[in-house]
């Protein structure tokens, strides 16, 4: 008497799985956003392009050895800021050493989490390392948020999927 009850409940289970989406692979989907345009301020843009209300911004660069490594030779030392950011979890953006026709010789990513500063100045700076430092004519940021989280489909069914940024910048792309 018990397993009719079972085997009769087993559809209306089945279709509280399917409408809640739980049973369908294809519910899944991956977008990548396009890589915005960089500049030495930005204002940073979220997955589908909009602002966040944050300004990213390099403040000052300058080739210099780094102190840790003063035999390798020139480094690009450069100093950002963040405005608008929540200075515990802010956005992350891909800042580029670029040549005179904007290409980049070396990329890294700065996060608003790890610049401090006095009065919420959210400030930092770092390090790039570039093949040729002579040939470095500024510092860009791409306004594109990094901080996202890059789980694909592919890589979790559940949890993955939605809107992604855009591949991270590396040396040789035109910015």
């Amino acid at each position: 008497m018990l397993r009719p009850r079972l085997l009769a409940g087993a559809p209306s289970a089945l279709a509280v799985l399917a409408l809640s989406g739980c049973s369908s692979p294809w519910a899944c989907t991956d977008t990548t956003a396009e890589r915005g345009v960089a500049g030495v301020r930005v204002q940073v843009e979220d997955t589908s392009g909009r602002s966040l209300g944050v300004t990213a911004e390099v403040v000052g660069w300058r080739l210099e050895p780094h102190p840790q490594v003063p035999s390798e030779g020139d480094r690009v030392h450069f100093h950002y800021r963040f405005d608008g950011a929540d200075e515990s979890s802010g956005p992350a953006v891909d800042a580029c050493a670029v040549d005179k026709e904007r290409v980049a010789l070396g990329c890294q990513r700065v996060h608003a989490s790890e610049a401090f500063g006095p009065d919420g100045d959210l400030t930092g700076d770092d390090w790039l390392d570039v093949e040729h430092p002579e040939r470095v004519a500024g510092v860009l940021l791409i306004p594109n948020d990094q901080s996202y989280d890059r789980r694909t489909c592919e890589q979790d069914i559940k949890d993955g999927g939605g809107p992604h940024p855009p591949e991270p910048a590396v040396r040789g792309d035109q910015l």
